[in-house]
C-alpha cells in the first residue's frame, strides 16, 4: 500500500469521525431542548434499553445523558434483587425507579430481565416467567393510561460482532470489568437467547408500547438513530432548531413486526 493510499484512509476516517461528532453534538442539543420541555410540562418519560450483552446499551445511554441536567434525568441499572425484593411482586422495585413528573429516566436493562436473561440463565422458574409474560403488557398499559411515556429499544447485534467485542474487552484492562460470567455464556446460549427474545416480542409488543429494534453492529449509527427516534416522538419547543435531521433511518431502526429484519437471530 502506498503512502498516498494510507493517507487517503486516514483522511476518510477523520472525516467520518468529524461528521459523527458534529451530528452527535447537534442531537444532544436537541435532547437538552427536549429535557427542558419535559420538565416544564411535568411529563414522565422512561427509555428502556434492552439487548444482548455487548450490544452497546451502556455507550448509547452515556451519550444520551452526557449533557442533560442531572436534576431531571437519571440512569437506572439495578443489580441482583435482595432476598426481600425476591419475595415481593416482581415489578415493585422497578415502580420505585419510574420517572417523576418532569423527569427522563434511562433504564440500562429493565423489568424485561425476566423475559430473556433470567429464563435463559435459569435465574427464575417457569412459573415466575409465565406470570411475568401474563402481567407485563397490563403493567405497561397502566403506565400508559397514567401518561407515562415508555420507549422500548432492543439493541440487535450479530453473533460475530458480539464475539469480537467480548474479545476486545478481555484484551483491554480498562474494559475487562465489563466482562462477566453471564457474558461468557452469551455465545454458547445464543439460540436460547433468540428463542426468548422472540417470545418477548410476540407477547409484549403493543400499539401503546411497541418494541423498536436497533441494528448495533455499528455503535455510532445506533447511538445517532436511537436519539433521532426519541426526539421524533415529541413536539417539544425549539424542535429542529439545530438543523439536524430528526427522522430515524428505517434501515437502522424499525418497529418490530414478524417480518422485521434482525441481525441477532
Amino acid at each position: 500500500m502506498s503512502i498516498a493510499e494510507e493517507n487517503d484512509i486516514d483522511i476518510s476516517k477523520a472525516v467520518r469521525n468529524i461528521r459523527y461528532e458534529k451530528e452527535l453534538n447537534l442531537l444532544q442539543t436537541e435532547l437538552v431542548n427536549l429535557q427542558k420541555w419535559v420538565a416544564q410540562n411535568k411529563m414522565r418519560v422512561a427509555v428502556i434499553f434492552e439487548g444482548r450483552d455487548a450490544a452497546g446499551k451502556g455507550g448509547s445511554i452515556k451519550r444520551f445523558k452526557e449533557h442533560l441536567n442531572p436534576r431531571t434525568s437519571r440512569v437506572v441499572a439495578l443489580s441482583k434483587p435482595t432476598e426481600v425484593e425476591s419475595g415481593q411482586w416482581y415489578f415493585r422495585r422497578y415502580i420505585k425507579e419510574l420517572p417523576n413528573p418532569g423527569e427522563i429516566v434511562f433504564f440500562d436493562r429493565s423489568w424485561y430481565n425476566r423475559a430473556v436473561v433470567e429464563p435463559v440463565m435459569g435465574f427464575c422458574t417457569q412459573e415466575l416467567y409465565q406470570k411475568f409474560i401474563e402481567q407485563v403488557s397490563e403493567f405497561e398499559h397502566l403506565l400508559y393510561e397514567d401518561n407515562v411515556k415508555i420507549i422500548k429499544f432492543w439493541f440487535s447485534i450479530s453473533k460475530d460482532e458480539q464475539k469480537r467485542r467480548f474479545e476486545s474487552r478481555l484484551e483491554n484492562p480498562l474494559k475487562r470489568w465489563k466482562f462477566s460470567p453471564v457474558d461468557m455464556k452469551g455465545q454458547e446460549l445464543w439460540d436460547k437467547y433468540t428463542h426468548f427474545k422472540e417470545q418477548m416480542f410476540s407477547k409484549s409488543h403493543t400499539n401503546f408500547c411497541p418494541w423498536m429494534i436497533v441494528k448495533t453492529n455499528d455503535k455510532r449509527e445506533a447511538r445517532l438513530e436511537s436519539m433521532r427516534y426519541v426526539l421524533s416522538q415529541f413536539e417539544y419547543d425549539g424542535k429542529g432548531e439545530s438543523g439536524i435531521n430528526l427522522l430515524p433511518d428505517p434501515n437502522i431502526i424499525v418497529r418490530y413486526h414478524r417480518g422485521a429484519v434482525q441481525i441477532d437471530i
